[in-house]
C-alpha cells in the first residue's frame, strides 16, 4: 500500500539546514539513512519522521510549486514566530502575489527555499 512519507527539502549545506530546521520546528536529526547528502529529521517527542534534507546542486526556485506551510493560531504568534525564524537565519521574501489582507507571511530558509507562516485565525488565504 502506498503511503505518504515526508517532505524533502533540497539544500546546499546539510549542517546549516539541520541547524535551522531542528531549531525552527523542534526536530531532532537522526542517524537514519544519514550520509553526506541526506539527513532525516524526527519530531523531538519521538512520534516519528517529520522532514528530510537532501543535498542539492540546483538553486532554490523563486516561486516553487511545492512549499511548506507552518501553522500558528494567532496573529501575535505569527509575528513572534516570523521574528524568531528570522533570528535563526530565515529571511523575508518580497512576495508580489500576496492577496489583500493575507493570512500568511512568506519567508525563505538559509538556502533560499520559500515557506509560509500561516495564521489559522485568519485562514483561508484570499477569502473575503
Amino acid at each position: 500500500m502506498l503511503r505518504l512519507g515526508f517532505p524533502v527539502i533540497g539544500v546546499t549545506d546539510i549542517p546549516r539546514a539541520v541547524a535551522f530546521w531542528t531549531s525552527a520546528l523542534d526536530l531532532v536529526a537522526t542517524p537514519e539513512w544519514e550520509s553526506p547528502a541526506w539527513r532525516t529529521l524526527d519530531h523531538a517527542d519521538g512520534s516519528g519522521r517529520a522532514l528530510a534534507l537532501m543535498l542539492s546542486e540546483s538553486p532554490a526556485q523563486a516561486r516553487p510549486r511545492l512549499h511548506l506551510d507552518l501553522f500558528v493560531d494567532t496573529t501575535a504568534e505569527q509575528e513572534a514566530e516570523v521574528e524568531r525564524l528570522i533570528g535563526l537565519g530565515a529571511r523575508r521574501v518580497d512576495w508580489d502575489l500576496y492577496p489583500p489582507d493575507p493570512d500568511f507571511v512568506v519567508l525563505a530558509d538559509p538556502d533560499g527555499n520559500a515557506f509560509c507562516v500561516v495564521d489559522l485565525s485568519r485562514a483561508p488565504s484570499g477569502s473575503g
